[in-house]
């Protein structure tokens, strides 16, 4: 896949993406009328883009293989490999969302779209997350990059002389994004690309916990977390009040009763602040794509980093007016349906590491 840069004249909209606020000069790669988003007609609002991203993605689109790993602090991560398409081919890593899995569906569809181009996905399953409770305290969070930078180590040292990128959605493109900018040019990534970010997640979890939508997703987030708390309580009596994390009513009051406490911050406010992604933004120096709509329920009005972007020659944005969280279906009929970010995601990928 081709694309050519071009500036934005401030105003104007390029094709697939979102017009760039008044003042700012907006660069982003064009696309062609092949590789532009179109929304699925029949699904008219963000929420079922959203609803229709998580339950019509297939699953268990390549078999994987799962590979343990230990951590520093006696813990353990859960690998899961696709095949190998080719001897050597370049290997790229995928971080999933909050409270998901590689088994996630735009996990397995990111699989099966990196073998068919040449690459090899490694699909590592953030603490706790693998089907299996990990060993001690502490979970995994939005601002956590210790575990990503352990694993593409390790992936360097397993597979030396090859290509490493990554690829990461919702929580998991917070996290990635994060990494590339606190080490810059020694993020041991040669590309990345991040879905959906919670950009703001101040904004994000007051969003996640208002109005009637808000509320059903951030329940959801919260019945699974509450089940994970239950499943380590006897490894968290003593550190957090476990009674009061589970009566959480928020995402912002379980962040403040058992996030912050349990991975050394002072409050939710000042653990949304610390792992906010945009102020690392500006020190990402690997080529970068951010796939984002602009409809994305979970994110607050004015969130997309848009003045970031613009003075990173380094990133590449394809922002859409549609597509909800982890959504962007495209397609004529409900059963000829196509996932455009994956697509995307993998296109750019391929274009950089093969």
């Amino acid at each position: 896949m081709r694309h050519r840069r071009v500036h934005e004249v401030p105003g104007q909209r390029l094709q697939g993406c979102v017009a760039a606020p008044a003042g700012i000069r907006h660069r982003c790669r064009e696309m062609s009328s092949s590789t532009a988003f179109r929304p699925a007609w029949w699904l008219p609002s963000p929420h079922a883009q959203t609803f229709a991203g998580r339950y019509m993605r297939p699953r268990a689109a390549v078999p994987l293989e799962r590979r343990r790993i230990g951590t520093p602090d006696g813990d353990f991560l859960d690998l899961d490999y696709a095949p190998e398409p080719s001897p050597g081919a370049p290997v790229v890593v995928l971080l999933h969302g909050l409270e998901g899995s590689t088994r996630r569906g735009y996990m397995s569809e990111m699989f099966r779209q990196l073998f068919v181009r040449g690459l090899r996905g490694v699909g590592m399953n953030f603490r706790g997350c693998g089907g299996e409770p990990n060993r001690v305290a502490r979970f995994y969070h939005s601002g956590e990059t210790g575990d990503l930078a352990h694993v593409v180590a390790e992936l360097r040292g397993r597979h030396p002389g090859r290509s490493i990128g990554a690829a990461g959605f919702s929580l998991g493109g917070n996290v990635l994004l994060k990494h590339l900018g606190e080490r810059g040019h020694d993020a041991g990534i040669a590309a990345a690309v991040a879905v959906s970010v919670p950009y703001d997640l101040a904004g994000c979890s007051v969003r996640l916990s208002s109005g009637l939508p808000g509320r059903v997703y951030g329940s959801h987030f919260l019945r699974a977390l509450r089940r994970k708390v239950r499943a380590k309580r006897r490894l968290l009596d003593g550190i957090v009040d476990v009674e009061r994390a589970l009566a959480a009513r928020t995402l912002r009051d379980y962040d403040d009763e058992l996030t912050a406490p349990l991975h050394s911050f002072s409050g939710a406010e000042d653990y949304y602040d610390r792992a906010d992604v945009r102020r690392h933004l500006p020190n990402i120096r690997v080529p970068t794509l951010l796939v984002q709509s602009s409809d994305d329920p979970f994110l607050p009005r004015g969130a997309l980093p848009e003045a970031a972007v613009a003075a990173n020659p380094h990133i590449t944005v394809a922002f859409t007016d549609r597509g909800g969280h982890l959504g962007f279906v495209e397609g004529t009929l409900p059963w000829r349906r196509r996932f455009w970010a994956e697509r995307m995601a993998a296109s750019f990928l391929a274009g950089r590491l093969s």
